[in-house]
């Protein structure tokens, strides 16, 4: 039997791209009309404060991250979408980013983008980018594919990226054992379990505390590219 791929597995915001796809979103959001601005900063400041201290309800904000979607039909959303990515999005994708994913694919390994930013903003990223699995935070749809604003399965956020990817695995058929064997491509001490979980842990522009603690355990650290827009999450 044929061995199993490597798994080589990428957080996206802060660690492939050099901005937070979500934030920019809702910013993308005021600009074309479809948020109010006071509303949008205020809670930016909010869940970036949290989430950089490692306490963020995330519940709470993806109430509020996927209600923004819920608040517009799905193809005026759509087309809003196609606009931010090419005007946001693909002009702030490192040279860099590129290389190491082509490095990893031109390898053979399975690649996939682990991410608590939700699939309706995450899937053209990833298309983008060439990785041909992704595992984000999934929203609710009723009948009509329509957003509900609420969140659907587990979030892909903290201990919920082991779960997922775990059940990502089952679904290709392969051992939980693989992660002994695979990397992970952080910038978080919000991805501590999931790093802790592979058996290649890489720090990526890391925040101080994953700084320090890829320090205190000789993981890798990587400068993928100089730090630009929000303060590394």
């Amino acid at each position: 039997m044929p061995a199993a791929p490597r798994l080589a597995l990428f957080d996206l915001d802060h660690t492939l791209l050099p901005l937070d796809s979500e934030y920019e979103w809702a910013r993308y959001l005021v600009a074309v009309g479809g948020a109010d601005a006071a509303e949008i900063d205020a809670h930016n400041a909010r869940w970036l404060a949290a989430y950089q201290a490692g306490r963020l309800d995330f519940a709470a904000h993806a109430r509020f991250a996927l209600g923004l979607l819920a608040r517009h039909p799905r193809q005026r959303l759509t087309q809003w979408r196609a606009d931010y990515m090419r005007d946001v999005i693909v002009p702030a994708i490192p040279p860099a980013t590129r290389s190491l994913l082509a490095r990893h694919l031109g390898a053979g390994d399975l690649c996939c983008i682990v991410t608590a930013t939700c699939r309706f903003i995450t899937e053209p990223i990833a298309r983008e980018l060439g990785v041909p699995h992704l595992l984000a935070v999934e929203a609710e749809l009723d009948v009509r594919g329509e957003f509900t604003g609420a969140l659907a399965g587990v979030p892909a956020y903290g201990p919920g990226k082991v779960l997922r990817v775990l059940a990502w695995l089952d679904t290709l058929g392969l051992a939980h054992t693989e992660l002994t064997h695979a990397t992970f491509y952080s910038d978080s001490r919000n991805d501590l379990p999931l790093l802790e979980s592979v058996g290649h842990p890489v720090a990526v522009n890391p925040d101080p505390t994953l700084r320090d603690t890829a320090g205190a355990r000789g993981w890798p650290v990587m400068q993928l590219f100089a730090a630009a827009g929000v303060p590394a999450t």
